[in-house]
């Protein structure tokens, strides 16, 4: 017995010295506007995850949502919201490196948003039909939205794109696309919104939003062409390694956000939601199924 008290108590110490070696925490914070952007929108957000934790807390906004996934799978970042697709990536290359804690709830309880193709509203294109021999974009090959699933719906529909359309272009990511319609470098593209409220508005949440926030674009000079199927909202994930204690804190810290601090939960969400809500790994399976698909 009192063998077994002593490596109780051994193991114990281990485990509390480790959760006191975090020395600091790192967010990752994927593409999809420019970096200082991305910076600004979730400074408070840093700044609290850093009061609740005694440590620095830094944020890197990697130029490509592989630098993300990379850093997660590295070690070298600690926790990231991600998209439904860069979390399968993860998943599929290691299935231990991160666990999901976390999603956002939208205006309408759902949990779920669009991929929604878009084009100058000048161009008279209405419908993807009409997009047909022109010059399409979609953001980036780890974005759920901005690829993986449009690209799925559309080849099942159309046939190749690269057939189906002039020129397959990837922008970057969803800002990217969005300016780059806007400006007529590309005829047509993909990006992300709820797709609740209005147009007008780069509707409540998502990247036509922001970019409308921004005054990146005027959303009435733009329309709306298509929308996928509705996706699951990308996960809030930390990396699985870490102390419980620190998971915990910056879980509930997260958790409680929007009752704590609205404005900065807007940034965190993209735009307007209702709450950051649990998430398991089986809201992802679909997009895991696919992502296995299509070999990436």
């Amino acid at each position: 017995m009192k063998k077994l008290i002593a490596i109780l108590a051994a193991t114990t110490c281990i485990t509390t010295a480790h959760a006191q070696e975090v020395k600091e925490f790192n967010i990752g914070i994927l593409g999809g506007e420019n970096a200082q952007d991305r910076m600004s929108s979730n400074e408070c957000y840093r700044a609290a995850i850093e009061k609740e934790l005694g440590v620095p807390v830094k944020v890197f906004t990697p130029a490509d949502y592989d630098g993300v996934i990379q850093g997660l799978l590295g070690g070298t970042l600690d926790m990231a919201w991600l998209g439904a697709s860069a979390y399968a990536k993860i998943y599929l290359t290691d299935p231990k490196a991160v666990t999901v804690e976390l999603t956002k709830q939208n205006l309408d309880d759902s949990t779920g948003y669009y991929s929604i193709a878009f084009a100058r509203k000048d161009s008279g294109i209405t419908t993807v039909e009409q997009a047909k021999g022109k010059k399409f974009a979609f953001g980036e090959p780890n974005s759920t939205s901005g690829y993986l699933v449009p690209a799925a719906e559309m080849i099942a529909a159309y046939g190749p794109l690269d057939k189906f359309f002039s020129e397959v272009k990837f922008s970057g990511g969803h800002e990217q696309t969005i300016v780059g319609v806007a400006n007529g470098d590309f005829d047509a593209g993909v990006s992300w919104a709820d797709g609740i409220g209005n147009w007008e508005d780069g509707y409540n949440s998502g990247a036509f939003r922001k970019a409308a926030d921004a005054g990146l674009v005027d959303m009435n000079n733009l329309v709306e062409i298509w929308r996928s199927k509705l996706i699951p909202e990308g996960p809030m994930v930390v990396r699985a390694a870490l102390p419980d204690d620190v998971k915990a804190k910056v879980t509930k810290l997260t958790a409680d956000l929007w009752e704590t601090d609205a404005k900065c939960a807007y940034g965190v969400a993209s735009g307007e939601a209702k709450d950051f809500v649990p998430a398991t790994h089986d809201m992802y399976l679909g997009i895991v199924e696919a992502r296995k698909l299509s070999g990436e």
